[in-house]
């Protein structure tokens, strides 16, 4: 029983951790879609202003190096953030496990 509640607490600081973390991951995501699409905005205002055909004028922006570097930012800070969601999942999971056993050894089963 006491190692359970040895793996119990450390689980709770991992968690707490992660939920902090999470909060950080979060931030820097919305910040990198902020960046991106005000980027994009930009870029694709100034091409119409240049008299680029609204039709294709999306893709070729997208294509602009500026452009594709801060959507891969974007896409990597959003591949973060759910990494640490699924690290707090686990974690949860591991922690109702472990509560499972210490209910059964109070029970004596």
């Amino acid at each position: 029983m006491q190692d359970l509640v040895v793996q119990m607490t450390s689980l709770q600081n991992k968690l707490s951790t992660a939920i902090k973390e999470l909060r950080k991951r979060g931030i820097r995501k919305a910040k990198a879609e902020a960046e991106y699409r005000t980027a994009l905005a930009e870029k694709m205002l100034l091409e119409r202003d240049k008299g680029m055909p609204v039709t294709i004028i999306g893709d070729i922006c997208r294509g602009d190096n500026r452009i594709a570097e801060l959507k891969m930012k974007r896409d990597i800070t959003e591949t973060l953030y759910e990494s640490c969601k699924q690290a707090i999942y686990a974690t949860k999971l591991e922690m109702n496990i472990i509560t499972d056993f210490m209910k059964s050894e109070r029970q004596g089963t």
